[in-house]
């Protein structure tokens, strides 16, 4: 099966990227400056980000606001229009289907960005629910742009004030240069800044645009080093089959002062009876990287496997996620077995990394 890609794939071909396949997408995993650097800079600075690959399924209707609150678990009436919310799709046992960013963008207008591999699902979930509702695909009629790090909205200001001032899980439809776009105040890194969804056609005037103004462009390599010390889950790691939203320290983006939805009545008897594991963090004593698949091994016995691991640039030390019963506490020394060698490892509780430390 053709792989697609992006409508800034020339552009990091010009930048000459490592390109490498990514749920279904050619997609940039590193430039020249190399996964390390870019990371360095997200810390430090300013960098963009080609995240096109997520998807984007518009919904419009006089019932959109009700079918979304009964399909995904957080409610939206905390939030508001021009506003955006973290929340997860769930089925009947409860487990973690996707989870999604949802922009509330007019009075009965909504776009839910999915991940890339999920876009479907999360189409036929609407669909299946309620004919009436205009839900579209419309990932490959935008390109989206994560900018990210300190510096970011002083980057941002010399482009457009307003596109600087979007707040934090905001969403505001902003013009630069009359070119029409949608900016959130949101980010999958642990930094500060927004993340731009601008019209296809005006997708490589807007990179290079953002380049000349002093964004580093990085890859997915150091997007997923940063969400790892920021202590975010990625879906097929941390979340997925098997895997409910309370296992994954997630109860808040879980609304029980709601109506029903799907998969309500699992997570009710979870709450009930507590979860018999826990996603937890897992920090060595070395530089040795952590990888995902490593044994976690407590007095002689496996107790669980790292879901997603690396070295850390920020700690200098390797890092992991995953796993393992609820009863095993913070602090607790484990060793995490490698097909080579093992390390030495401490259960901490996550994040390792906050921009608030």
């Amino acid at each position: 099966m053709a792989l697609t890609r992006s409508p800034l794939f020339e552009e990091h071909i010009r930048l000459s990227a490592k390109i490498a396949e990514f749920a279904g997408w050619e997609m940039p995993i590193s430039y020249p400056s190399g996964t390390l650097e870019e990371h360095r800079v997200c810390r430090s600075g300013c960098v963009m980000f080609d995240v096109s690959h997520l998807g984007a399924v518009s919904v419009k209707g006089k019932d959109a606001y009700s079918e979304l609150q009964y399909i995904f678990t957080n409610d939206l009436s905390r939030i508001s229009q021009g506003k955006a919310q973290y929340s997860h799709l769930l089925n009947e046992e409860g487990h973690v289907i996707d989870d999604v960013i949802i922009w509330w963008i007019g009075e009965d207008e909504f776009v839910i960005m999915p991940n890339a591999s999920n876009t479907k699902r999360v189409e036929d979930a609407l669909r299946q629910r309620n004919r009436e509702l205009d839900v579209r695909n419309s990932t490959k009629d935008r390109a989206v742009i994560a900018i990210q790090g300190p510096k970011s909205r002083n980057v941002l200001e010399t482009l457009s004030i307003g596109a600087a001032n979007v707040k934090r899980f905001h969403v505001e439809n902003i013009n630069i240069d009359q070119c029409s776009m949608i900016v959130a105040g949101t980010g999958y890194t642990g930094e500060d800044g927004v993340e731009i969804s601008v019209p296809t056609k005006n997708a490589s005037w807007l990179w290079n645009l953002l380049k000349d103004s002093g964004c580093f462009p990085a890859g997915l390599g150091a997007r997923d080093t940063l969400r790892l010390e920021a202590g975010l889950p990625l879906h097929g790691n941390e979340l997925g089959e098997g895997i409910s939203p309370i296992q994954a320290n997630m109860k808040w983006v879980v609304s029980m002062t709601k109506g029903d939805f799907i998969g309500r009545k699992a997570i009710e008897s979870e709450m009930t009876n507590g979860p018999k594991r826990l996603l937890r963090g897992f920090a060595s004593n070395s530089r040795r990287p952590l990888r995902r698949g490593q044994k976690i091994v407590l007095d002689g016995i496996e107790v669980g496997e790292i879901s997603s691991g690396n070295f850390s640039p920020t700690l200098g030390s390797g890092i992991g996620m995953g796993y393992i019963p609820s009863e095993i506490l913070i602090n607790t020394d484990v060793v995490v077995s490698g097909d080579r060698s093992d390390s030495q490892a401490k259960v901490v509780k996550l994040p390792f990394y906050s921009a608030q430390q």
